[in-house]
């Protein structure tokens, strides 16, 4: 997986903490967000910026933008935030069905969308968010690591 997209609804919240927090743990791959009904041009929500910089990473500079069909054709995962984004973006884009799937699949959870609803709602966005990276990280890497060695032998 050389490059993963991340998906919310208006790319502000928590597509940009999951992107971060994803290209911390995956650093030698591209990782990009965008939103399903993005706040175009809108810079990241000032509580995702505070949980970040708790966390040492810098989303100030985010701004949202709307994905793209050729965003999605790039993407060799597409990771969206709950089952009605799923649904939303296949019967959008059936040809990506494969590589599309929730942010907390493993985990069977959506991540609640945390804009408006003060600092716990985004607390709460952030520890799900950091349980799917945890989930991805480990998945993607032992993916990686039988790719290795069936190309080395």
């Amino acid at each position: 997986m050389n490059n993963i997209l991340v998906l919310c609804t208006g790319n502000i919240c928590r597509s940009p903490m999951a992107a971060a927090l994803l290209q911390q743990a995956l650093p030698s791959t591209q990782i990009n967000s965008a939103g399903l009904a993005a706040c175009i041009g809108v810079p990241a929500d000032p509580w995702a910026v505070t949980l970040m910089q708790e966390l040492t990473l810098d989303i100030s500079g985010h701004r949202g933008r709307q994905v793209s069909m050729p965003m999605l054709r790039a993407a060799d995962l597409v990771l969206v935030m709950d089952v009605p984004q799923q649904r939303q973006l296949e019967s959008h884009y059936p040809a990506g069905r494969g590589k599309i799937s929730r942010f907390c699949h493993f985990g069977g959870k959506d991540v609640p969308d945390p804009y408006r609803e003060g600092e716990q709602a985004f607390r709460l966005a952030l520890q799900l968010i950091e349980s799917g990276v945890a989930d991805w990280t480990e998945r993607l890497t032992r993916l990686s690591r039988k790719q290795t060695v069936k190309e080395v032998a």
